[in-house]
C-alpha cells in the first residue's frame, strides 16, 4: 500500500498528511472544501481534492475527523470508495458537553464505541482504531525516553498488519487489542490522556506505555 488519502483537513488530518510523506507515502488529503487547504498543500507537497475524490484515489485511508462528523465523512467519501480498503479511524465520539473537572464527555455509552458505530455502517470498509490517544503534536515520531505504546484494534488482520508498519514508522511501539470490540477500552484512553491538558494546560509531554513482562 503506497497510496494514502487523509480524510479530514484540520490539524490531526495536516499532521498525519506530513507524517505519511515523511514516510514515502504517496499522499492526498480531502476537504470539503479543498480550496481552503491551498497554503497546506503547497508547503507539504500534499495534493488536496473532495472526499469522494481522494477516497477514490486511494488504496487506504485514515479518518481525522470531528467524531460527531465521522459517519457524513465517510458516505461523503462514498460507501463503493471505501470497499476492501483500509481506513486508519483516529475519531473520538466527544460531546459538545463541557469537560467535567478536564474530563471529556463522549456521546457514546460504555458498552458501544464509535469505530464499531462506524464499521456496522460500512461493513465492507476495514477499520482500524489508531491515533486517537494523543494529541496531534506527538503523533508523528515523538521524542520520549522510552518508546511509548500506540494501541490499535480492528477486525481485519492485513488492515492491522498494514496499521502496525505505520504505527513504527511514527515511532511508536504497537499494541494489538484485538476485534472493534476493543474501542470501547481505546478510545477512553482519550479521556484519560486529556484531563492534564484541561487540568494543568499539560498537552504534549505525555503519552502511554504499556509494560510488559
Amino acid at each position: 500500500m503506497t497510496r494514502i488519502g487523509v480524510l479530514g483537513s484540520a490539524t490531526v488530518g495536516q499532521t498525519l498528511a506530513g507524517g505519511l510523506k515523511k514516510h514515502g507515502y504517496d499522499v492526498r488529503i480531502a476537504s470539503r472544501t479543498p480550496a481552503k487547504l491551498a497554503e497546506f498543500s503547497k508547503k507539504s507537497a500534499v495534493q488536496a481534492g473532495t472526499f469522494a475524490e481522494v477516497a477514490a484515489w486511494a488504496e487506504g485511508l485514515v479518518l481525522a475527523v470531528k467524531g460527531s462528523a465521522a459517519e457524513a465523512a465517510l458516505r461523503d467519501a462514498g460507501s463503493a470508495n471505501l470497499r476492501g480498503k483500509l481506513v486508519i479511524d483516529t475519531t473520538n465520539p466527544i460531546s459538545d458537553e463541557p469537560p467535567e473537572d478536564g474530563v471529556v464527555r463522549f456521546f457514546t455509552s460504555p458498552n458501544e464505541s464509535l469505530m464499531e458505530r462506524l464499521q456496522k455502517a460500512f461493513p465492507d470498509a476495514r477499520l482500524v482504531k489508531a491515533f486517537n490517544s494523543v494529541g496531534n503534536t506527538l503523533m508523528v515520531n515523538p521524542s520520549f525516553p522510552t518508546k511509548p505504546t500506540m494501541f490499535f484494534c480492528g477486525n481485519d488482520a492485513k488492515a492491522k498488519a498494514d496499521t502496525t508498519r505505520i504505527i513504527e514508522q511514527f515511532g511508536w511501539e504497537p499494541a494489538d487489542m484485538g476485534t472493534a470490540t476493543a474501542a470501547r477500552a481505546i478510545e477512553p484512553l482519550c479521556q484519560l490522556w486529556c484531563i492534564p491538558g484541561f487540568r494543568e494546560n499539560e498537552w504534549a509531554n505525555h503519552a502511554f506505555h504499556l509494560l510488559r513482562r
